[in-house]
């Protein structure tokens, strides 16, 4: 959280424009959401994430480390949310893949946590140093076993700050790991970003346990938190347990109520987390939509306007949160269109969650080879859909 140490920073920043990197408005993110420790390694295109927080964390009093790698990077900073602190790393698709393993550790341990992958092309090192949007399936599926995940995706470097600050609430409210679905076009792009004025941000405090409740059971989804050197014993482990966090990797129930539980605090607060950003036509008369999600959105939506300054009705649908899936919102986006367009950096990997949710066609409008969409490209699909 902002101490007054850390308040008379940033008051030095607040309310001011800076002509910046996504990824240092990622950085200034974590800052204004009160980010104590930044564990990481570096990899391109998110090196400069590490680099900003750095040269900043320890002037606010918090901690950065550089890690021998992206194994360690997530084990320290799950290590370091259970002493009170408000913890991150950054990485890219290889580093990502990596972390995949603690991932799940934090998911079963309920640690609140944020891991932004500013992701790049693929598979393997691939173009190191190009954007691409392939690692979203990867976000929801990367670990092992029944699990629920947060992903947000920011489309310019003013969401990058203002995601971060979610992301962060998000963490702590649900006691879950989140991450921030960047990506190289996003991150390595230099726009105007406006820093926060600290009036205007309330952070979401951390649910403590009291002394005896269960730090892993009880009535409530999610379990108040019991922090390291606070005088109570805490057990925390990634085997099945019981509410008091001791194992018991043999009974049935209590790997039903455990996993059922720690899915469910998620999927039944979805509409709640959901974000999207919609322009529809004011007549209705709509039959092509577009949806899309971080740099791609951004021509996608050029594309959209251009389509009807020529007299082409489409509706236009923006993915904020990518996990947990808007399926009541694209549901509703697509009940009265024939086609659904989807630009994205890959080759189909939010179209096909898409299909599952609606009846009309929906038409992959893929990219690969670290080259952005134009907004003619897309214009060209929307031409040919009509």
């Amino acid at each position: 959280m902002i101490d007054e140490n850390k308040k008379r920073y940033l008051s030095g920043l607040e309310g001011k424009p800076y002509f910046i990197l996504g990824d240092e408005a990622c950085a200034y993110g974590a800052l204004f959401a009160g980010c104590d420790y930044f564990a990481g390694y570096p990899i391109t295109p998110a090196s400069e994430i590490a680099e900003l927080l750095s040269a900043e964390l320890p002037r606010l009093g918090g901690i950065c480390v550089q890690m021998e790698d992206e194994i360690a990077s997530i084990a320290a900073i799950i290590g370091a949310s259970w002493t009170g602190a408000r913890t991150m790393t950054a990485t890219s698709g290889p580093g990502f893949s990596l972390m995949q393993e603690n991932l799940g550790y934090a998911i079963m341990t309920e640690t609140p946590c944020v891991i932004v992958d500013v992701q790049r092309s693929g598979p393997s090192t691939g173009q190191a140093t190009k954007p691409a949007q392939g690692d979203m399936l990867q976000a929801r599926w990367g670990t092992h076993g029944d699990h629920n995940i947060i992903a947000l995706s920011p489309n310019s470097a003013q969401e990058c700050l203002e995601l971060m600050l979610d992301c962060f609430d998000l963490a702590d409210t649900y006691r879950t790991p989140v991450i921030m679905l960047m990506d190289g076009e996003i991150g390595h792009i230099r726009e105007s970003v406006i820093m926060p004025k600290l009036s205007s941000i309330n952070h979401k405090s951390r649910k403590l346990a009291k002394p005896g409740e269960e730090i892993f059971g009880g009535e409530s989804l999610v379990p108040g938190m019991i922090h390291y050197g606070e005088g109570q014993n805490v057990h925390v482990t990634g085997s099945t347990h019981k509410g008091n966090g001791m194992r018991d990797v043999s009974t049935k129930k209590v790997h039903d109520v455990l996993a059922r539980r720690i899915y469910k605090k998620i999927d039944a607060n979805r509409e709640k987390i959901v974000r999207i950003e919609k322009d529809i036509t004011e007549n209705g008369k709509a039959r092509i939509g577009v949806i899309s999600y971080g740099a791609s959105a951004r021509p996608a939506y050029g594309a959209v306007k251009m389509a009807r300054a020529n007299n082409i009705d489409v509706d236009f649908l923006r993915l904020i949160t990518i996990w947990p899936f808007a399926k009541k919102q694209v549901r509703e986006f697509a009940e009265n269109l024939d086609i659904i367009l989807v630009p994205e950096m890959n080759l189909g990997q939010i179209s096909r969650e898409i299909e599952r949710f609606v009846d009309c066609k929906v038409l992959t409008v893929d990219k690969i080879g670290g080259i952005p969409h134009t907004v003619d490209e897309i214009y060209q699909t929307i031409q040919e859909a009509k």
